[in-house]
């Protein structure tokens, strides 16, 4: 399974054709959780692109989550109605309150108001632009919090949303930010920055400005090694999983009915 895995392509373009594939079939609906950053903005790009060449049936969408917490951000909502008018894509902007005292912090509570936005789009697979660093930065700071296996495992590249909505697919979790930067810079396109994305007072952003430049400063290639670790974590959960399943039906195929774990 891990070598099947890590054999996915890193072109971004590759990478979501071969996410997406086995996965459509004749009035599939994919909705792009589209924030108009650059990862975001490359997955739109790399779909526009498939449809044009290999998926022109393809039902394509997106969906953007305007949380209110930034000055910018009605700013980033109408660039992101631009950008799905100039391809041709259904767009649906969906504003969110945001608690800013919440007691889990604002990231906590941003990331809470944006699942639940995802949990009622009406589509058959929502796509998130998460990519490879953003897995590495995922595993790094689940293991700060204790996590176990499962916490390790990070994102999966595909799971359910819930018991009812989507699925989530992350057809760019085997790409890094640096190949989806190339990528999109070669095509002159336009993205935003998100302001808040210096600020170190925020968990993720101290991982990712402060502590992985430093890992990898001494340990070359350490986010690929982190990601891949996140894989292995994540085989291990699910195999644990399914022996637990096996357990708590009474034992099969001579596994004990109680494992030692």
């Amino acid at each position: 399974m891990a070598a099947t895995r890590n054999s996915r392509p890193s072109d971004p373009l590759a990478a979501v054709a071969a996410a997406l594939a086995p996965r459509l079939i004749e009035g599939t609906r994919v909705c792009i959780a589209l924030s108009g950053g650059r990862d975001s903005v490359a997955l739109l790009h790399a779909l526009v692109d498939l449809r044009a060449t290999q998926w022109p049936t393809l039902r394509l969408s997106a969906l953007h989550v305007h949380h209110g917490l930034s000055p910018q951000a009605d700013a980033w909502a109408a660039f992101c109605a631009q950008l799905c008018l100039e391809h041709a894509i259904p767009f649906r902007c969906e504003r969110v309150t945001v608690a800013r005292d919440a007691p889990a912090g604002l990231e906590a509570a941003a990331r809470e108001a944006r699942y639940a936005a995802f949990v009622a789009c009406d589509t058959d697979w929502l796509l998130l632009a998460h990519h490879r660093d953003d897995q590495a930065e995922t595993l790094l700071l689940n293991l700060l919090r204790g996590a176990g296996a499962h916490g390790l495992s990070a994102m999966p590249e595909d799971r359910p949303l819930a018991t009812r909505g989507p699925r989530v697919l992350r057809p760019l979790l085997h790409t890094s930010r640096a190949a989806i930067h190339d990528w999109l810079a070669a095509r002159g396109a336009r993205w935003i920055e998100d302001e808040s994305n210096s600020d170190i007072r925020y968990t993720r952003n101290f991982l990712r400005r402060e502590i992985l430049p430093a890992i990898v400063r001494r340990f070359p290639g350490a986010g690929g090694q982190l990601a891949a670790a996140a894989l292995r974590f994540g085989e291990a959960s699910d195999l644990l999983d399914e022996l637990a399943h096996i357990d708590l039906q009474g034992g099969a195929s001579g596994f004990p009915q109680r494992l030692a774990l």
